[in-house]
């Protein structure tokens, strides 16, 4: 930090530090956030399409473990289908939905804090303002000869600076927040999209299969 710039701090009051760790928290937690949603991004028909293929071939346990070896909602959900591809569809689709809910929480975790960081940082923005106005009236009152535009200055400064500094950090934070809710509607989305998808499969063409294979040979006459 260089000397303009604590100078700036020094002179927007202790609330402005308040203000610096509530920014440093909302860009440590934007980041975290973007790296762990960007990582459960994955193209979710050509998994689905790998997955398939391995089940057309019989390889289940192949299947399970792609599911296991790839991050992210997305093959939480297909693995919890596969468990239950024997089941009925009350019993498949119940897996399902109960692996949805599970991970809707985890990829929603510490948006609601950006949230809260975006809502405070203006409210610490306005005390510092008071407080800035609150120090100015009292030196005018009781500075005497010493109230001077310059000593005066001093709390306006204080004052112009936290609300700025509050509205500096709140629009970006919102923005960010904005940003990963987004991306969380997108990975539901594609949960919703490849747990029907795998159902539907399951269900019809992949238990067609399998009666169709194991059906008895017709008899010889």
């Amino acid at each position: 930090m260089t000397a303009f710039s604590y100078g700036i701090f020094a002179q927007g009051g202790p609330v402005m530090w308040l203000l610096l760790l509530l920014g440093l928290a909302g860009l440590v937690i934007f980041l975290e956030r973007a790296l762990f949603l960007h990582r459960g991004q994955i193209r979710s028909t050509e998994f689905l399409n790998g997955i398939k293929n391995l089940l057309q071939k019989g390889r289940l346990m192949e299947a399970l473990t792609l599911c296991e070896e790839t991050p992210g909602p997305i093959a939480a959900v297909v693995k919890a289908g596969l468990r239950h591809a024997g089941d009925d569809e009350q019993a498949m689709r119940f897996a399902v939905q109960e692996a949805a809910l599970t991970e809707i929480p985890i990829l929603e975790r510490r948006i609601g804090t950006l949230a809260a960081i975006a809502q405070v940082a203006p409210l610490l923005g306005l005390l510092g303002t008071l407080l800035g106005m609150i120090k100015t009236f009292w030196l005018f009152r009781n500075g005497g000869n010493y109230a001077t535009p310059s000593v005066l200055s001093g709390g306006m400064m204080e004052a112009l600076l936290t609300s700025a500094a509050g509205l500096a950090i709140a629009i970006p934070v919102h923005l960010g927040r904005h940003f990963l809710s987004g991306r969380v509607r997108a990975l539901v989305h594609d949960m919703e999209w490849v747990g029907n998808e795998l159902m539907r499969y399951l269900l019809r063409e992949h238990r067609a299969t399998d009666a169709v294979e194991g059906a008895p040979a017709p008899e010889k006459k």
